[in-house]
């Protein structure tokens, strides 16, 4: 079950995005509120939970005084917020109408599993907001040693089917990345931590893939794949960087070019699209791409 606190604000979003431009007054966000949670929404309560709703997701709900109704703000960082966040808000909702409603919908909705995240995101994301240091047990992949750390979370990222936790490591006065799924125990220390001005998420990472870290002196360098037409449109509806862009056509074949830092997360997921893709420059990641296709087929031919 979604717990309480995270499941408001949630539906104070989902609640937002579907009255659009228009936005709600006071009244009707009450009324629908009532409807949901069948108790009354004062207004203290509601800008309380607007301000968390920014600080959580990183959504403003703004006030037009001139007509006094509230709505998101739809600037373009809004909207490339809502969604960096659709899987987020998805993962939760879900979850918590598959809890009310499991009579009605039970055999009708699959849901993809992922590691831990039911049980770790919610305290997590509570623990982001309260700026709460967490003490975290933590064993990686290929080790048996399990470590205690301690750790101030900074924010939340997902990918390819993983939560991740980029936190600040006190043990290693360094930025760290945690797989969810890796952390075995997770608790309040009591101290708090603040948060360093501008931190975000989304430039941590603009230039990199996956859930790696650029090292200190690498700099994205310009990736120009060539594809098929089929594969082409996958990658214009599920682009593979923010950077992504098409640039030309060949015959049958499209021309992407992207700007980022390849690292082992990236190498594997052009590996992933077998013949459909072709890695053009640099000539660097080319020839590693071709040691990798080369060593899967020894496995088939020995």
């Amino acid at each position: 079950m979604v717990p309480e606190l995270i499941d408001k604000y949630i539906f104070l979003v989902q609640t937002f995005v579907e009255a659009g431009d228009r936005g709600l007054s006071l009244g009707e966000i009450s009324r629908r509120w009532e409807n949901r949670y069948g108790a009354e929404y004062p207004r203290r309560t509601f800008l309380n939970h607007r301000a968390a709703v920014e600080e959580v997701f990183g959504i403003a709900i703004t006030c037009d005084r001139s007509t006094n109704r509230y709505r998101i703000d739809q600037g373009e960082s809004a909207v490339d917020k809502r969604e960096a966040l659709d899987y987020l808000i998805n993962t939760f909702t879900v979850n918590s109408l598959l809890t009310l409603g499991k009579e009605r919908l039970s055999g009708r909705v699959s849901v993809e599993d992922i590691p831990s995240g039911q049980k770790l995101l919610t305290p997590v994301m509570q623990a982001m907001l309260e700026g709460a240091v967490l003490r975290i047990t933590y064993k990686k992949y290929l080790s048996e040693e399990e470590d205690i750390r301690l750790i101030h979370p900074y924010a939340l990222k997902e990918f390819a089917k993983r939560w991740y936790l980029v936190a600040w490591s006190l043990s290693n006065q360094a930025l760290r990345v945690y797989a969810l799924d890796r952390i075995l125990t997770l608790e309040r220390t009591g101290e708090k931590f603040r948060m360093p001005r501008g931190f975000n998420v989304e430039d941590l990472f603009e230039s990199s893939y996956g859930i790696y870290l650029n090292s200190e002196g690498e700099r994205p360098v310009l990736v120009k794949l060539r594809t098929t037409l089929r594969e082409a449109a996958y990658l214009q509806d599920l682009p593979l960087h923010p950077s992504q862009q098409l640039v030309g056509t060949e015959g049958d074949r499209c021309i992407f070019a992207l700007r980022l830092v390849p690292n082992p997360n990236f190498i594997m997921d052009l590996c992933r699209h077998g013949d459909r893709l072709e890695v053009l420059e640099p000539r660097s990641l080319r020839d590693t791409v071709r040691e990798e296709f080369k060593k899967a087929l020894q496995l088939y031919e020995t």
